[in-house]
């Protein structure tokens, strides 16, 4: 297993509540193992996934999917 962490920028202003359901749905996802937002900075996503299981653009994809503006940041 290949630990590795991602920030991926949402541009839409979120609420705790779509944080929350946004959180849950990454959750489900196969190599997903902790998805948080930063408390200072409600933006900012980071995911710490298996990379050997799935992929920071699979990641993006989702929470655009969802139906948020984001982007990878860091890379």
């Amino acid at each position: 297993m290949q630990l590795t962490d991602v920030v991926i920028h949402i541009d839409n202003n979120i609420n705790n509540t779509e944080q929350k359901n946004l959180v849950e749905n990454l959750r489900e996802l196969e190599g997903v193992i902790a998805p948080r937002f930063n408390n200072d900075k409600k933006h900012l996503l980071s995911v710490a996934y298996n990379s050997d299981t799935i992929t920071a653009l699979t990641l993006l994809q989702q929470v655009k999917e969802q139906g948020y503006q984001a982007q990878l940041l860091g890379l």
